[in-house]
């Protein structure tokens, strides 16, 4: 550590200090997400940064030998599943507050994702919504079924 440039060297030891209100922040800040309206700018940001979790993550998990080499795996796994809930949550909120004001008032990652998926064809967009909601379903009750 004392190799590390002095303003680091401090950082650092202000961060660990402060460890344990990492969690409480964390969940301070996502239900401030559900609860806040977002501009659709950060709404992109928190979208792009929940894209790129989820391919660390993945490729995390496919690159592992041992289990206990990604031994931190659940609580992002649970971080990440709060974000996610979260950024649902925001976007839906901003889609129908915003969403007449024209294709991008809900942000780019949305209208590009949009336009992905339906492709100008709005019965496929209906068919993969039904088809989206099914499994969301399906995944919820196996997961409560799990739990229970």
């Amino acid at each position: 550590m004392n190799r590390l440039p002095p303003w680091l060297q401090n950082m650092l030891r202000r961060s660990m200090a402060t460890k344990g209100l990492a969690a409480p922040i964390i969940i301070i800040m996502l239900l401030s997400m559900m609860i806040l309206p977002l501009p659709a700018m950060v709404l992109d940001m928190f979208f792009s940064f929940n894209i790129a979790l989820a391919v660390i993550v993945l490729l995390t998990s496919l690159y592992t030998i041992k289990p206990l080499d990604f031994m931190a795996f659940p609580a992002i796994l649970l971080v990440s599943t709060m974000l996610r809930l979260s950024l649902n949550v925001a976007s839906t909120r901003v889609v129908l507050t915003v969403g007449h004001t024209g294709p991008d008032a809900a942000g780019k990652v949305i209208e590009a994702f949009g336009h992905f998926l339906i492709g100008g064809n709005y019965t496929v967009g209906i068919v993969v919504f039904i088809i989206l909601t099914i499994i969301n379903f399906t995944v919820v009750t196996k997961g409560a079924g799990r739990i229970a």
